[in-house]
């Protein structure tokens, strides 16, 4: 496992101009502001009100994310490596014609390279690409929204997060349901005490919804024109394309590409245990379902955490539990009442004096248990908030964004030690998060960090 590296130094002629421009949107009036600041490369002076971002991958789920943050700033610059038609999940003719007078890169590098005024930028690409992107971002004073998970790797997260730290810019994982009602209410309702100190917690999902648990398909085939396969690849190794396999959506499953369905829901539905009860690093992980294969994650899995107490549980320790496969807790063994209908993707407390459920994604309330004894509890309805709102007032300096990187990176890297785990079949892993690896297993340690490929190194990575 190799040591932190010590961060490669930025331009800091660059890093102040942008430390002066967050300033200067942070404390003085619009007009002040606009009379100030350098215009756009098109020769307007910029309505700087609000920031200008730029947003790598605009498609898919980048659509959702550039127009969410385009509802609060300026988008002059974005980035996607396919060139396809618009429609209604956005691609790269889409947000042409949206921002016609943005600039338009197929090379996130390049795009990087060559604008100077921004001050905040979204990162909606397949995991393998968060970290190189947001790493190269923060080295350069630039704010950034990455996607869930924060990175591929556990070594990525750390590094990530300590460089967030040093830049001073406003960062925010893509967990929006941080921010939902649902959530937020629930947080309220175990912090408040209703189910008392927290015996045991789960979380589980009905993902994957893509394929894993197969082998790398043999042949090769030549990608689509729109396409430059070489560029989406990234820091990944070199393979061939193959139609229907990786891209699009179906990276998820690739250990070169994706973190599995843990990986692409833990961030969102172990978020409010790990939130509520202030938790820390695991101090075991281990996974318990089929061999793995080679290359993909598995079909289904059971990662049992066990977690330092706090002072929200009830013991010295917590266990806290991962479900997905379709296969989530039996109701029978979690103080639920028999044939209690669980939702296909949700999250669970145990407490001393009863159990709250939440369902994700769906914006309903959670429900307690005994319903009998809760029926009568007008608990509170915490509101939403913007998640992208939050982060695009945090470049202004209008507060903290709530699932800024200091609180994102610990949590994305508690969930990549359960990936880790899966890969490690029949070791109860004994993590050492100040030493960055385990204490008990050099095989998984080999899985904490990965070599980029030739040509695509990124300082501090």
């Amino acid at each position: 496992m190799p040591t932190l590296a010590k961060k490669k130094e930025p331009d800091t002629t660059q890093l102040m101009s942008k430390m002066v421009r967050r300033t200067f949107l942070g404390g003085l009036t619009s007009a002040s502001a606009a009379s100030l600041v350098t215009g756009s490369a098109h020769g307007k002076k910029s309505p700087n009100e609000v920031p200008n971002l730029a947003a790598v991958g605009v498609g898919g789920k980048g659509w959702v994310d550039s127009n969410g943050a385009a509802k609060h700033g300026n988008i002059v610059a974005f980035c996607d490596v396919e060139q396809a038609k618009g429609g209604k999940r956005g691609g790269f003719s889409a947000a042409a014609s949206k921002w016609p007078k943005a600039r338009r890169y197929t090379d996130w590098r390049v795009m990087l390279e060559k604008e100077k005024t921004l001050d905040g930028i979204t990162i909606s690409t397949p995991d393998h690409m968060h970290a190189p992107v947001t790493m190269t971002a923060l080295q350069q004073g630039i704010g950034c929204y990455t996607q869930k998970p924060l990175t591929r790797t556990v070594y990525e997260s750390r590094q990530v997060t300590a460089a967030a730290a040093r830049a001073g810019v406003a960062t925010q994982m893509g967990n929006q349901h941080h921010s939902g009602t649902s959530y937020r209410t629930l947080v309220n309702l175990v912090q408040q005490g209703m189910i008392g100190k927290v015996k045991s917690a789960h979380a589980w999902s009905n993902r994957p919804i893509w394929p894993q648990g197969i082998k790398r398909p043999g042949g090769s085939a030549a990608a689509p024109d729109a396409l430059q396969w070489d560029l989406w690849l990234g820091v990944a190794p070199e393979r061939p394309f193959a139609p229907g396999v990786y891209h699009p959506f179906k990276w998820r499953g690739w250990y070169d590409f994706g973190t599995g369905a843990l990986g692409d829901m833990g961030c969102h539905i172990i978020d409010p245990i790990y939130w509520a009860l202030g938790l820390t690093a695991p101090d075991t992980i281990l996974y318990e379902g089929p061999e793995p294969t080679k290359e993909t994650f598995p079909k289904a899995e059971r990662i049992h955490y066990e977690f330092p107490g706090t002072e929200r549980t009830a013991d010295e320790t917590i266990k806290v539990t991962w479900h997905d496969g379709g296969k989530g807790p039996d109701p029978s063994e979690c103080d639920l009442p028999g044939g209690t209908a669980l939702p296909a993707n949700g999250s669970m407390f145990i407490g001393e004096q009863g159990v709250v459920v939440c369902p994700h994604g769906s914006g309903k309330l959670p429900s307690l248990y005994p319903e009998k004894k809760f029926k009568d509890l007008d608990f509170q309805v915490v509101p939403s908030a913007d998640h992208y709102k939050q982060w695009v007032d945090a470049i202004a300096g209008k507060g903290k964004a709530s699932s800024s990187f200091d609180y994102a990176g610990p949590l994305c890297e508690t969930v990549l030690l359960g990936c880790v785990a899966s890969q490690v079949p029949g070791v109860k892993l004994e993590w050492n998060p100040k030493a960055l690896r385990f204490n008990n297993s050099k095989e998984a340690d080999n899985r904490l960090h990965q070599q980029y490929r030739k040509g695509w190194e990124v300082a501090g990575l």
